[in-house]
């Protein structure tokens, strides 16, 4: 499909302006953009700029999203939503997030200059928090929106002891008026997202872009290794009880359970007290991240390693504890926008598009509690994500575009047929 201009201009566009975004970093040595932070305002500002530029008016919502609407025929009607999330991991690559919001507004402009005829309003959504990486609990931005807020959350700290609510209030925000940020389910026909693969699949079977049909559900644990700390020079082996020896066994046992139970677990943090090269460890406090596509399952597995784990570390001597501080159920993808999104792909002349299941979170995970959703996969380099080799082809770029944008027409054309909400 063609639009307003040229296909491989827009696209270009869309790529520039993720370097651009790629600017605004914590860190001069790489991408940081994390919650609540100058660059979040600063990150804002300039996507405010561009959604405005595509037609939209827009605002920044009680919980830090930024929020842009291209109103329907109606004043008021129910607005599709599109987006993605604009914050990083450490160390983070340009295009996780940042590419799905960009194609959003980029869409919205396409649809607009062509004047497309849409029975409902357009909004774009760019979420703030998606990672977790600042107060490590993920998908706060999103799950303001769909009026899941938990008021616990205000009590979270970051490594320098800020709380959540201290960080809000610094950056300009009323934590008393976070659920002025929940939408209701009527306002919404639905919720499209484009996001990077994050995997090697689509790359693999040499396509651009994929369908997804549902999304893991995550459980993250901070778990705690206590062994004691005593000389390294004058303590006999038969007298040690190492926390980091403990802690490597249960590290092990986590990949070689998920291996064998077909989950994907992950241990990405450790750290040893108290650190001296002279000391038997005392304690280790490790990460734990654990997803799978159907939550019995993940539950399960987690119970297994839980298990496995108190008495690998008791046989050494030390006590094994875990605290879960982030939990999200797996989401299927509606049907309906799911077609909608095959349609769309099918447009750019791949008729059979890929179907993948995400191993990854996605905003609209939080989304599902609130609306259907539905979400379209873009082929990246060698499935790197979260890294600054992360990467993809323009060309890729230009058919996600053309594929987002058809898929809002499908949405459009099934709603004229169908006037009833989707859900």
């Amino acid at each position: 499909m063609s639009g307003a201009g040229d296909v491989g201009a827009d696209a270009a566009r869309v790529l520039a302006r993720c370097d651009e975004v790629a600017a605004l970093s914590s860190r001069p040595d790489g991408i940081e953009r994390v919650h609540l932070t100058p660059e979040h305002a600063a990150v804002n500002r300039l996507v405010a700029g561009w959604m405005a530029e595509a037609g939209l008016r827009t605002w920044q919502d009680a919980a830090g999203n930024l929020c842009g609407r291209l109103e329907g025929p109606v004043p008021g009607a129910p607005a599709l939503l599109l987006g993605s999330h604009l914050d990083t991991v450490p160390d983070a690559g340009r295009y996780d997030g940042v590419l799905g919001v960009l194609l959003a507004v980029a869409a919205v402009q396409r649809l607009r200059e062509t004047g497309a005829a849409l029975p409902f309003a357009l909004e774009v959504v760019a979420f703030t928090d998606e990672e977790g990486t600042r107060f490590g609990t993920a998908l706060l931005g999103s799950r303001a929106l769909a009026g899941t807020w938990d008021p616990a959350w205000w009590s979270l700290t970051d490594a320098d002891g800020t709380t959540l609510r201290e960080a809000a209030s610094a950056f300009g925000l009323d934590p008393g008026a976070v659920g002025d940020a929940a939408r209701s389910p009527g306002e919404l026909v639905g919720y499209l997202e484009a996001h990077i693969e994050q995997g090697p699949l689509l790359e693999d079977a040499d396509r651009a872009l994929g369908v997804v049909t549902s999304i893991a559900g995550a459980r993250r644990f901070s778990c705690t290794v206590t062994g004691e700390a005593r000389h390294a020079g004058g303590t006999p082996y038969d007298r040690r009880r190492d926390a980091l020896c403990a802690a490597a066994e249960v590290v092990l046992l986590v990949e070689r359970t998920a291996r064998a139970r077909g989950v994907i677990a992950t241990v990405g943090r450790l750290e040893v007290s108290p650190g001296a090269v002279n000391v038997v460890p005392g304690r280790v406090e490790l990460s734990v991240d654990l997803r799978a596509e159907h939550d019995a399952h993940r539950d399960a597995v987690w119970e297994e390693l839980r298990a496995g784990a108190e008495r690998l570390c008791a046989a050494r001597g030390c006590g094994f504890a875990a605290h879960e501080h982030h939990s999200a159920d797996g989401v299927a993808c509606a049907p309906a926008l799911r077609d909608a999104v095959r349609r769309g792909i099918a447009a750019t002349g791949d008729t059979d598009p890929p179907e993948l299941f995400s191993k990854a979170g996605h905003d609209a995970m939080a989304l599902a509690t609130l609306t259907d959703v539905a979400m379209l996969f873009v082929r990246c380099a060698g499935g790197i994500s979260h890294a600054p080799e992360e990467s993809v082809r323009a060309d890729d770029v230009a058919a996600a575009l053309d594929a987002l944008t058809a898929a809002v027409l499908a949405v459009a054309a099934d709603r004229a047929t169908h006037p009833a909400p989707v859900r």
